[in-house]
């Protein structure tokens, strides 16, 4: 019988002593030391310059350090700031999201949801549940195919067909309802249909009892960052709220747009990047 391990013994147990130098060697660059060499690198860390230099080489090649003062120091490269960009720009979309998510549902009486694609999945960053009976089956994090989904056909809305089939190289689309398209033409149409509207309104499109009210999220490039909508827990929708709630939809999606300083071309055309 073999004693349990404790929190710390399991911790050491997995962590990668290479990744974790690595790591620290990266953490040692500052605002007020740019710059560092390899030899004082090597002292800091306390480990032979020989690991060191084999560090910084696959940093390098991965372009979180680069060399500077003819190759005898370093500094941090240019992958160190898009992860760093890429974290503030998702912290700032559901932070900024969020309260309208709450005011959305506040106007509509129905959970909201605001999500961004992986690929050729759709992740939900941002949720509001109503004081409702209905039950949404997502969380933060819940990952869904994105073909099959209004809210990931909303995020496909400005990929070309080249770019589709790239994502989707299969012959045929995986089914979920009759309503899903069975292949990448089908698809494109439907998107580029949705994208001509501005919006996306589908009863039971994912799952039959489930209807959605979807628009798009746009950044200063003018590129669809992520789809904020509404889920009603109904195969159709009252004819006689429908109009309003997809103008609340879509001016919540249009005031996130213009806090992520998405500036509409002449005419209010889109951009088609």
């Amino acid at each position: 019988m073999t004693d349990a391990l404790e929190p710390t013994d399991l911790q050491d147990k997995y962590i990668v002593p290479g990744l974790e130098r690595g790591l620290r060697l990266l953490g040692e660059f500052s605002r007020n030391e740019r710059t560092l060499s390899a030899a004082e690198l090597a002292r800091r860390l306390q480990v032979p310059r020989s690991t060191v230099f084999r560090l910084l080489t696959t940093l390098e090649m991965m372009g979180f350090v680069e060399r500077t003062d003819g190759g005898r120091e370093f500094r941090l490269g240019m992958a160190v700031l898009r992860l760093g960009f890429d974290y503030l720009a998702s912290l700032e979309l559901t932070e900024l999201g969020r309260p309208l998510l709450d005011r959305l549902r506040d106007e509509v009486n129905y959970p909201c949801n605001l999500v961004v694609r992986d690929g050729r999945s759709i992740v939900y960053v941002a949720k509001s549940v109503a004081p409702t009976p209905f039950a949404s089956s997502v969380n933060v994090g819940t990952r869904l195919p994105a073909h099959a989904t209004v809210l990931g056909r909303v995020l496909l809305e400005d990929l070309t067909l080249a770019e589709l089939r790239d994502l989707y190289p299969e012959p045929q689309l995986e089914v979920f309802s009759e309503s899903t398209p069975k292949t990448v033409e089908a698809l494109f149409d439907m998107v580029q249909r949705d994208r001509q509207r501005g919006y996306v309104l589908q009863e039971g499109f994912f799952e039959t009892s489930i209807s959605t009210i979807a628009a798009p999220v746009r950044d200063r490039s003018a590129k669809v960052v992520a789809a904020l909508g509404t889920t009603i827990p109904a195969s159709r929708i009252d004819p006689e709220r429908l109009h309003g709630m997809v103008e609340q939809v879509r001016s919540a999606a249009g005031e996130l747009s213009r806090l992520l300083d998405y500036r509409p071309s002449e005419g209010g055309a889109v951009v088609n990047l």
